[in-house]
């Protein structure tokens, strides 16, 4: 890992980055590294993680993010999933169990594996939704 990486001593991706926990790499660079899940949800299930700590998205430099989708999709072709899920976490009220940004690429090989989803709509005015994409916009 490069000395400008960041890092934590209690992470436990942060120990399998450095090998002081044993993993099943799928892929590894000088900022990405990505494995298999030892709780999958199906058949190929990994993780794609920047080498750069940090426990939420917007907490990793925007360079130290650049492979990460690109390796999720090669993962993808690697594994033939025709349906699969990518899936990025932030924060334990999102579901977030490591603190250490990590996408999922998770195979959708049928409906009894893989990632199952509720997904609670919520209906809004479109004056509203206007209004909330002028704030967003004017912040980016």
């Amino acid at each position: 890992m490069s000395s400008r990486m960041a890092s934590s001593a209690s992470c436990i991706f942060c120990k399998i980055i450095k090998g002081d926990i044993p993993s099943f790499k799928l892929f590894e660079s000088d900022k990405t590294l990505a494995f298999l899940d030892i709780n999958p949800l199906s058949r190929g299930h990994a993780l794609v993680i920047p080498k750069y700590h940090g426990e939420k998205l917007a907490d990793i430099p925007d360079e130290d993010l650049t492979e990460l989708l690109p390796v999720a999709k090669k993962l993808v072709l690697a594994t033939g999933a025709n349906e699969y899920n990518i899936l990025q976490n932030n924060g334990r009220g999102a579901h977030q169990e490591v603190g250490h940004v990590h996408f999922h690429m998770i195979p959708k090989p049928n409906q009894d594996e893989g990632l199952g989803i509720g997904w609670k709509q919520q209906k809004h005015e479109m004056d509203v939704l206007k209004a909330l994409a002028e704030e967003i916009k004017s912040k980016m």
